[in-house]
């Protein structure tokens, strides 16, 4: 039975237009004839190829089938009805995403969950845990009183990059520093939270090994130095595994290696942001475990997981009366979306019964990889630094503005995908994306590049 809604698709934008802004793409979604990686506009009928899926945040594209069931129906109808206050009431279907979460996704060894609506609150708890842990350390050492550890001043600061994306809100604005200023001037920022370089790594990385190791002696140098100068100060270094927003940034094993010596030898905690690469789209469950073997402390997930939060391993247990230990040291309302939780269960088990990562791995990542090289190779005036990991793959473009030109292009001919970064196009394909979908996205490509760059 097809649903009515009260607002016609024709309606849509200039009802929503008279109280919000309006500034996303001009598509009224079907939300039931939209299937897998084509997403149907409910006004036109027009079918977009779906290379951007939602911030990369659906990992199967729309109306995956194992959801149209009866079954799984009825569990969405039933966690829908009521908003649970997931934080001190608790349910069988929470239980279960639990159970299979922490089968499914949460690495050996990490042993602590929590669970949060929102990527930047993921990633703002993570600094809340690091905060709290180094803080104690610090009372235990007599470096610090229960005065001075009230006030949060000392043991509190966070060691971030350049381009960095962590988020829009509170302690994430002061860590966020993308090439986009209005997502972040003009708005209050810990200003002595130390910002360092960001040694990414250019492609081939054969060709530009000595340039990058450079820049990665720059940044621990900067590291060294910032700890060296508030011994006590810092609790935890943060990184985007791959730098997304800023610009699809690759780093390699051997700068994560420094990383986790230097958070080791000055007792602060590793922070691993896997908001937009975790969840299987490079080919691993979590982007991190590319770089055994390395290991966070703590990593933030949200995106397609569908729920967000943090996992943390086994060093926050140094301290008895840690974060995750505590009640009410770290919380919410909600403690996630139960909605959430019964439709990613769902997810898990397809990740592991159809076998996504090795599908991303080893057919859908090559195949993309393999038609930007070729794009590359017919315009290597105009696109150049072709990389990625599994299907988190992205080029640069000669110019931020040809790079816009190109994505509108690409608009117009059917595909929704996005830039990032100064000059970059980033793709986000669903992690069941068909090779045909894949070869369809290069030829759009090819030809608005045609248009754009040859014209």
């Amino acid at each position: 039975m097809k649903l009515t809604c009260s607002v016609a698709p024709k309606d849509v934008f200039k009802t929503i237009e008279s109280v919000m802004l309006r500034d996303g793409f001009d598509i009224v979604i079907d939300m039931e004839k939209s299937k897998g990686s084509h997403i149907i506009d409910a006004d036109t009928g027009k079918n977009w190829l779906d290379f951007y899926t939602f911030f990369a945040s659906a990992p199967f594209g729309m109306n995956h089938p194992k959801l149209d069931t009866p079954e799984f129906k009825e569990k969405v109808f039933r966690s829908a009805i009521n908003k649970v206050a997931n934080s001190d009431i608790y349910t069988e279907d929470m239980a279960e995403f639990v159970k299979t979460f922490h089968e499914i996704a949460m690495p050996e060894g990490f042993e602590h969950l929590f669970l949060i609506d929102y990527g930047t609150l993921a990633v703002e708890n993570c600094f809340k845990i690091a905060m709290d842990w180094k803080v104690q350390k610090l009372i235990k050492k007599g470096k610090i009183t229960l005065g001075g550890a009230f006030s949060g001043r000392k043991g509190t600061k966070i060691i971030h990059f350049n381009e960095a994306f962590h988020g829009r809100s509170g302690y994430t604005l002061s860590v966020t520093n993308t090439h986009d200023p209005n997502k972040h001037q003009r708005y209050a920022k810990f200003t002595d939270w130390p910002r360092v370089i960001n040694p990414k790594i250019f492609f081939p990385p054969e060709e530009h090994l000595e340039e990058t190791e450079w820049l990665e002696a720059q940044s621990i140098k900067q590291i060294k130095n910032a700890i060296a100068n508030d011994p006590d100060g810092h609790c935890a270094i943060i990184i985007e595994t791959i730098q997304g927003e800023g610009g699809d940034n690759h780093f390699r094993t051997e700068f994560f290696q420094q990383l986790r010596n230097i958070c080791d030898e000055s007792e602060i905690m590793l922070i691993f942001d896997e908001v937009q690469c975790g969840m299987g789209i490079t080919g691993k469950m979590w982007a991190w475990q590319h770089h055994f073997p390395v290991k966070p402390d703590l990593f933030a997930f949200a995106k397609k997981a569908q729920v967000c939060g943090v996992v943390a391993g086994p060093r926050v247990d140094e301290n008895e009366q840690n974060c995750f230990n505590v009640s009410s040291r770290i919380n919410s309302t909600w403690g996630g979306n139960l909605v959430d939780m019964v439709r990613a269960q769902r997810y898990l088990e397809i990740y592991r019964d159809d076998n996504i990562l090795d599908y991303v791995s080893n057919t859908a990542g090559p195949a993309l990889m393999k038609g930007l090289q070729k794009l590359q190779a017919e315009f290597p005036e105009f696109i150049s630094n072709v990389r990625g990991k599994g299907l988190m793959c992205a080029y640069d473009i000669k110019t931020g503005e040809l790079r816009d030109k190109f994505l509108a292009e690409c608009r117009n001919e059917g595909m929704l995908i996005l830039g990032c970064g100064a000059k970059t196009v980033r793709f986000r394909p669903a992690l069941n994306v068909p090779v045909s979908d894949i070869e369809h996205g290069i030829e759009i490509s090819r030809s608005a590049a045609k248009k754009v760059f040859l014209s």
